[in-house]
């Protein structure tokens, strides 16, 4: 019997190496999958969600949608959507946005602060918690369902 991987943990030393990690991810990440992302301000959260992207062959600039909460992104067929809940008053709020319509089975999530969210978001396939050291990053990466176990196995080839 496999015993799938259910937990990754790794040290990234600098931003390009953050870059680089998404684009393993992107190269390896199946449709209909949740990512949530937690870590303090300024861990990289969402360095390594424009690795993501861009690996994915997004072209431009990727900012974090602290404001607008989620910004759409169309790649080669791909839905992908990049939220950012820090500035959510109340969870409350994403009934309002209609969040359960991002979260299909063609679209990929990737989810800043997904604790402010709780109890409104569907659960996630892969959890990554980056921790901000002196030099470099720490990052968990735990699956949280069959299908992050799946890709956490492929990832951790």
């Amino acid at each position: 019997r496999v015993t799938m991987l259910e937990q990754l943990d790794m040290h990234l030393s600098d931003e390009p190496a953050m870059l680089a990690f998404g684009q393993q991810i992107a190269a390896a990440v199946p449709s209909g999958f949740t990512i949530y992302l937690y870590g303090d301000l300024g861990a990289g959260k969402t360095t390594l969600v424009r690795g993501i992207l861009h690996a994915m062959g997004h072209q431009g600039a990727v900012k974090s949608p602290t404001y607008t909460l989620v910004e759409p992104y169309t790649i080669q067929q791909k839905e992908v959507y990049h939220f950012d809940l820090y500035r959510l008053g109340e969870p409350e709020e994403l009934e309002y946005m209609g969040v359960r319509d991002y979260f299909h089975e063609h679209s990929l999530c990737l989810v800043e602060w997904p604790a402010k969210g709780e109890g409104f978001l569907p659960e996630a396939d892969l959890s990554i918690t980056i921790e901000h050291l002196t030099e470099g990053r720490n990052l968990k990466c735990r699956a949280t369902s069959k299908k992050g176990e799946v890709f956490l196995q492929q990832l951790g080839k």
